[in-house]
């Protein structure tokens, strides 16, 4: 496993102002603790005098926009959104994750060809290819969709990233949501709050959790909002900075629910998207959200998807067995359903034809 060596370089903001050292670095130095989490550095200051630790090509980056922000501070008070957007259209933070994925790297430097994800107690590595591609293109986008059946690890990985990207400090919190569709039952009224209406539902992340951090520090975290648990309809109007999303049963999105969720992410964001092309569950034949997107955001950038099949399955041996006896008789009644269809035309094309000739 190949490793890039870190290293500190030494930075002195001149002229010395305390006033505009305060508002570059931030209340509680969020600032400084921005630029760490986007750029994977390291940021110590006393007065004027920064010491900057990461791979170079970080390090530089990171003492570059330490300057820029620098002179920034003369002209007005920055704050948290104002860094954001400057790393946005600086391009800087472009430039690294195009640099790392040229090298197949991951943000700490390893070889993506061999790996593994620490989340909490566990250490997770991926089974079969289609586990790792879908890894690396975690790791290597902003926004993954993983699309398979049931027991292929999609929701398990996805919620193993996350804990990662929480204990690296690379993003401030986890969102999970869902829509709250019922399979194929109506369960009536539900008793408590939002949060114990929608648990139900949210189960097989809870679940995850609970194996990778143990109950006691999952219900600490809820407690602290650093994981929130939403359903799908209140993610509208938001702006999700800083945080990790991850959108569970995405099939049973519509096409306008999809649109709205996939434009809520914002700054230093990670999003992943799962959910089962087969297991629609949409009331009254409502086209999927899941299957319209795979259309319209196949060619763009920086977007990646992952395809997952019976053989990824790591449950039960009966499980890819069943899959796999589904997915021939969809076939199958494609087929019937295609000859039938050929057969109606085949008849009104004839009976077209003979209602002609008799006139």
């Amino acid at each position: 496993m190949t490793k890039i060596e870190t290293s500190s370089a030494q930075l002195v903001l001149e002229p010395v102002d305390n006033h505009r050292l305060v508002n570059l670095c931030g209340q509680l130095d969020e600032h400084l603790r921005l630029i760490e989490r986007r750029l994977a550095v390291q940021i110590a200051n006393r007065s004027n005098r920064f010491k900057i630790t990461g791979k170079p090509k970080d390090r530089d980056a990171a003492i570059s926009v330490l300057e820029i922000l620098y002179e920034e501070s003369a002209n007005g008070i920055l704050d948290p959104q104002r860094v954001h957007l400057f790393l946005q259209e600086s391009g800087i933070e472009a430039q690294l994750k195009d640099t790392a994925k040229a090298h197949k790297l991951e943000p700490n430097g390893e070889q993506i060809d061999d790996i593994s994800i620490l989340a909490g107690r566990s250490l997770i590595k991926p089974r079969g290819t289609n586990q790792l591609s879908y890894l690396r293109g975690v790791l290597q986008h902003d926004i993954s969709f993983g699309i398979g059946p049931a027991g292929t690890g999609k929701t398990f990985l996805a919620v193993a990233c996350a804990v990662q990207a929480l204990e690296r400090d690379e993003v401030r919190r986890i969102i999970l949501t869902r829509p709250a569709v019922e399979a194929g039952e109506n369960l009536g009224f539900l008793p408590g709050d939002l949060s114990q209406k929608i648990d139900p539902y949210l189960r097989p992340l809870y679940d995850a959790l609970y194996e990778m951090l143990g109950f006691e520090k999952v219900s600490k975290l809820i407690e602290r909002n650093v994981i929130e648990v939403a359903p799908l309809a209140f993610m509208r109007g938001r702006s999700l900075n800083e945080s990790f999303i991850i959108l569970d049963e995405a099939q049973n999105t519509t096409q306008e629910q999809m649109k709205m969720f996939l434009t809520r992410i914002g700054f230093g964001s990670t999003a992943i998207i799962t959910g089962d092309i087969t297991q629609i569950d949409l009331p009254g034949g409502r086209p999927s959200g899941l299957k319209h997107v795979i259309e319209v955001l196949a060619k763009v950038k920086g977007v990646n998807f992952t395809f997952f099949n019976s053989k990824d399955v790591v449950r039960h041996v009966l499980v890819q067995r069943i899959v796999d006896a589904y997915e021939k008789n969809d076939q199958l009644q494609a087929k019937l359903e295609e000859k039938d269809h050929s057969k109606n035309n085949y008849r009104s094309d004839h009976h077209s034809k003979a209602r002609r000739s008799d006139r």
